[in-house]
Parts: structure tokens; C-alpha cells; sequence
């Protein structure tokens, strides 16, 4: 990701809030093996553990889980099984190479150039840009995908809960959330043989935020006013984001 100094963002506790409130991440391998393409990508809801919250530098821990069908699941099963790269009880490896998960936010929006109202009348030196925020997690990744381990069992069955408990919660806002108990267990058991687990202990932690910093403050205005005239509420979101990250702006 190029990360111009005006835009990053490099406060950890901010990041940490970003992928909470868009936890569906892009998590990105690359596995040198003839059967699958060396680069794959895949969307995977992420649950983010972090021991000490009140730690500023804890960069913390991913969890997900993905079909085991899907070529990338079976590309990392295959390097695991190739290398013996395995825990000790044999539940599990880590892949060798290290991963990337980008999340990113809904708030991205196409800005046209009419918007600038400094720069476009005076010089007409203006392009269209786009606006959006971002943040990449680079990381080290344990492959939960022996299905008849007890150990794999037990990450599944706590990622499961615990990501649909975060997502009926926080997404669907349910004061009774839907719960894994809710459905039969036999049909569980079966479900969960159908998936691997993905532990993704980070490493390094960026973001990204290209809110028209780097425009001029009479154009971030026209962007502003610009978004406030469309009046949707992605475009209400865009305003205010851009307001935002204007502060201090000149």
C-alpha cells in the first residue's frame, strides 16, 4: 500500500478500531505449489484478540475460518502436508511464508473534479481522484485443518461462536443474538468439517486514510459541500470523514 505521510495512519489503537467496524478481510497468500496460482485471495470475516487494550503497541491476533473447499484452504493444506511443518499434536502448521489481510472500509466514493471549487476555477488544474480508507495486516499464520483433532475442534467451536456473537451484536445490533447452540449439534459437527481455522498472529499493522488531505482547504470544502448536496447516506459518511481528517488542514 503507498502510504503518503498525509494519509497514514499509524496509531494502533486506531487500527484495531477500523478492523472491528470492518472486520470482512481479504486475506492474501502466496504458496509456490504446480496445483494452485502462486498468488490467491480470499474474503474472511476476522475476529481481532488483543491481551492488553490498553496497550498502544500490541499489534494483537487474527481468527477466522474458510471453507476447506475453497483452492486456497486446499493450497495451504497441501504446503502443511508437504513441509511437516506441523504443531506437535499434529493439529495444525504454519504456513511458511507470511500473509496479508487488507480490510476496508464502505466509505469510498469517486471524486469528481467539479467538487474542487479553489484550484478548478482558478488554474483548471484538477483530475479526478478517488477517496477511501484502508488498512493492511501482515502477519504469521497457523492453519487449523486436522478434522479430527480435539484441538482443532476446540478453535473452531470458540471462532464460530464468538464470531457470530460479534457480528449479531455489533453488526445486527440483537440484544438476543443468534447462538451456535441454536442449531442442532450433529449439523454443527458437520458444518465444522467443512472448514479450517485461520490464526494470524501480526507482525506489522498500517492504514491508510485518502480523505482529500492533500487538497487544497477551499477544495476540501467544495468536496464537502459537494458530498452534503448528494445527501445518501454513503455520501453524509464521506462528508463527514472528510471533515474529519480536514482538521488542522490548511
Amino acid at each position: 500500500m503507498y502510504l503518503r505521510s498525509i494519509h497514514a495512519e499509524t496509531h494502533i489503537p486506531a487500527l484495531r478500531q477500523f478492523i472491528r467496524a470492518n472486520p470482512l478481510g481479504e486475506i492474501i497468500t502466496t504458496i509456490n505449489l504446480p496445483s494452485y496460482p502462486l498468488i490467491q485471495l480470499s474474503h474472511v470475516p476476522f475476529i481481532l484478540d488483543v491481551e492488553n487494550e490498553s496497550d498502544e503497541k500490541e499489534l494483537g491476533t487474527l481468527r477466522g475460518h474458510m471453507a476447506r473447499a475453497n483452492p486456497q484452504s486446499k493450497a495451504m493444506i497441501e504446503e502443511l502436508t508437504n513441509t511437516g511443518s506441523r504443531t506437535e499434536d499434529g493439529s495444525s502448521g504454519f504456513l511458511e511464508r507470511e500473509v496479508m489481510v487488507l480490510f476496508n472500509s464502505s466509505a469510498h466514493h469517486y471524486i469528481t473534479p467539479k467538487f474542487y471549487k479553489e484550484t478548478k476555477p482558478s488554474t483548471a488544474k484538477v483530475v479526478p481522484t478517488w477517496n477511501y480508507s484502508a488498512v493492511q495486516a501482515y502477519g504469521k499464520a497457523r492453519i487449523y485443518f486436522d478434522s479430527k483433532s480435539p484441538v482443532t475442534d476446540a478453535y473452531l467451536d470458540k471462532q464460530v461462536a464468538e464470531l457470530s456473537e460479534m457480528c449479531e451484536r455489533n453488526i445486527m445490533g440483537y440484544d438476543k443474538p443468534w447462538e451456535t447452540k441454536d442449531a442442532p449439534e450433529k449439523y454443527l459437527d458437520i458444518m465444522k468439517k467443512a472448514i479450517i481455522g485461520v490464526q494470524i498472529d501480526i507482525t506489522s499493522l498500517g492504514g491508510k486514510a485518502k480523505m482529500s488531505q492533500e487538497s487544497t482547504k477551499g477544495d476540501r470544502e467544495g468536496v464537502i459541500e459537494g458530498f452534503e448536496a448528494i445527501g445518501t447516506d454513503l455520501a453524509k459518511e464521506i462528508a463527514e470523514t472528510v471533515r474529519a481528517k480536514s482538521n488542522g488542514k490548511k
